[in-house]
């Protein structure tokens, strides 16, 4: 019998998703993140769902060159650009926009032998001091650049540290607009939480990572239960075993749940080999069979307990959404003290994945 933990990704939220992303920034042209895998969705699973995006970003050049050969033909962003000069060869084959962050890069480009020049997107540092140049040289690399034969259209790019917060923006902006001066160029500066928020950075491209999938960039549904933005991903397992507990018993390694009266609790098949956080504490939220429960103990390799309380029917076989639809990733990341992002790019390789259209 197979093991009752899945992942279920429905491709109807994620249409949905990429439409609210288009009412949000209507003047905007979107790069569709998918680094990470399409953040543990599985970009194989979901590109071609996101055909109606003006341009991927990611990472991974092998990510990349997968969606060449897969049949997409537009952009493709190289969010942290080419890691050494022997990559450039592949982006020029496979037409690949690179991001330039860094003197050696400059380097790299005036000395490659290309077919055509390449897109480049300037990126500045906005002050969270990843990547990026200073606002003070800017412009003079921007000249540099124009200079280099292999380069073709220059965009100007910068990221958001705090854009989840109302003022959050606002010293990002003042370096990126003094970095930028006078430079007649396309911007591409919000990220997820700047496309909802502060629609004054939007400009020529918006880069939405997070909120495709149905997740709120500060880590709080609230913020977003309103947009109609949806879940993507479902986690869901059953229960293989049920335990009756008398007062003072314990659940679990190190004994860290103590049951406070006579209660049953479900053995659910699923743990952090799957990809679910070790570190939540007890009373994680969980639904068993569409009722609201609780983590009991600590989650073990392949399984952890649920409170069994509020839903005395359940049992052996009952259904278990540990994040999904009714309960959101955010709560549980919340709960576990991480963001839902890490949740979404844990999941692992042994759990199946079901894809619905």
């Amino acid at each position: 019998m197979t093991r009752p933990a899945k992942v279920e990704l429905d491709l109807g939220a994620l249409r949905n998703n990429l439409q609210v992303v288009r009412k949000a920034a209507p003047a905007a042209r979107v790069w569709s993140v998918v680094k990470a895998n399409a953040y543990g969705h599985g970009l194989a699973h979901v590109w071609s769902t996101m055909r109606a995006t003006d341009g991927f970003a990611m990472l991974n050049i092998e990510e990349a060159i997968l969606l060449r050969e897969a049949g997409w033909k537009g952009p493709v962003l190289m969010l942290e650009g080419f890691f050494s000069a022997d990559e450039l060869p592949l982006f020029d084959q496979y037409r690949l926009t690179t991001s330039v962050h860094s003197n050696w890069q400059l380097k790299a480009l005036a000395e490659a032998r290309l077919k055509a020049p390449l897109d480049i997107y300037l990126k500045i540092n906005s002050g969270m001091n990843r990547l990026g140049f200073a606002p003070s040289r800017v412009a003079v690399i921007y000249q540099q650049l124009r200079r280099i034969s292999n380069v073709g259209e220059i965009t100007l790019m910068a990221h958001f540290a705090d854009a989840d917060k109302p003022d959050g923006v606002d010293q990002a902006m003042t370096r990126i607009e003094l970095a930028a001066g006078e430079i007649d160029a396309p911007r591409s500066l919000a990220n997820s939480a700047a496309t909802l928020w502060h629609p004054h950075t939007q400009h020529q491209w918006v880069r939405p990572g997070i909120i495709l999938y149905g997740a709120s960039p500060s880590g709080n549904w609230q913020d977003i239960a309103n947009t109609g933005l949806k879940p993507v991903m479902t986690f869901n397992s059953a229960i293989i075993g049920v335990q009756n507990l008398m007062p003072g018993e314990r659940v679990g390694y190190g004994s860290r749940f103590q049951a406070p009266r006579e209660m049953r609790i479900g053995i659910v098949a699923a743990g952090y080999a799957d990809g679910y956080p070790r570190c939540a504490p007890d009373s994680t939220p969980v639904a068993v069979e569409g009722v609201m429960s609780g983590t009991v103990g600590m989650v073990s390799m392949d399984m952890l307990a649920v409170d069994l309380t509020p839903c005395p029917q359940a049992g052996i076989g009952s259904p278990v959404e540990l994040w999904g639809n009714l309960v959101k990733i955010d709560a549980v990341a919340q709960a576990a003290g991480t963001v839902g992002y890490e949740l979404m790019c844990a999941k692992a390789p042994r759990v199946p994945v079901v894809v619905k259209h």
